[in-house]
């Protein structure tokens, strides 16, 4: 059940609040006995909530007493105070992050024949956005096979943003797929790829007949690699990264044969 408590109040500002909507205009020792609230916390209940606008006094009676502002008005003002709140809060996050970002220091390149690997779809697809984000140079991607274990809108949505973002920090993108895979892709995901990638000059795709496997190479040093269930073929196991700059030299090596065979797609 909501309470004014969920909008900031403290228990004796809302009990002092809810008594005055009650009496009406009411002395601070009225107030106290009414709402519960001791004489001793009154005067500092009252300062706040009226500090909040929430009630009114009249300094010229004696003793001072106190009213209530209209309830639609009271709510209102408590909520705008809380999204102000919210808002400086976000300020202050996103001051920090910013703080951070220049203080904290680029991770040092992993020893070579470093390796991880995520287990499942989701954190495949995770570990594969993580590498393309750190991309400083090209991302190439080769794409053999439909996995029916990510939703090909969905996935794709997501891999064209940090392509784009790739793109937009300077990273050549080069798209490598199979004929059987591109002639299979929906029409939705094929407009995706036109309207935000097809028309920049560090991004190309083209089309091989001999394409397989879903491979990815960052920065021509680290490969990500993913396994198939070797149970259900068409299903995802796991996403491997490797960094090797030997293996990485490898795969690109045969990337660059099939890539100069392969079609530019228009």
């Amino acid at each position: 059940m909501a309470d004014l408590r969920d909008l900031g109040l403290s228990e004796y500002e809302a009990s002092a609040y809810r008594a005055l909507l009650r009496t009406g205009p009411a002395t601070a020792k009225e107030l106290s006995e009414e709402s519960g609230v001791p004489m001793g916390r009154i005067y500092d209940v009252l300062g706040s909530i009226e500090s909040q606008h929430l009630v009114r006094s009249q300094a010229a009676s004696r003793p001072k007493k106190y009213v209530a502002v209209e309830p639609d008005t009271a709510l209102d003002r408590l909520l705008e105070d809380r999204k102000r709140e919210l808002r400086e809060k976000a300020d202050q996050y996103e001051a920090v992050v910013d703080e951070l970002e220049a203080d904290l220091r680029t991770p040092s390149e992993p020893e070579e024949g470093f390796w991880t690997a995520a287990l499942g779809p989701d954190d495949s697809l995770d570990l594969l956005l993580e590498r393309i984000d750190a991309a400083d140079d090209s991302v190439r991607l080769v794409a053999g096979f439909e996995s029916t274990s990510f939703e090909v809108a969905d996935t794709t949505s997501r891999i064209v943003d940090h392509l784009e973002d790739a793109l937009e920090r300077g990273v050549d993108v080069s798209v490598l797929i199979s004929q059987e895979l591109s002639s299979n892709i929906p029409e939705a995901v094929n407009e995706r790829y036109v309207a935000v990638l097809a028309e920049h000059p560090g991004y190309e795709v083209r089309i091989g007949p001999t394409v397989e496997g879903n491979v990815t190479i960052v920065d021509d040093a680290e490969v990500c690699l993913e396994v198939t269930n070797p149970v259900e073929p068409d299903e995802s196991f796991a996403m491997i990264d490797l960094h090797d700059s030997t293996f990485a030299a490898d795969v690109y090596e045969v990337f660059a044969e099939t890539w100069t065979d392969a079609a530019t797609l228009d």
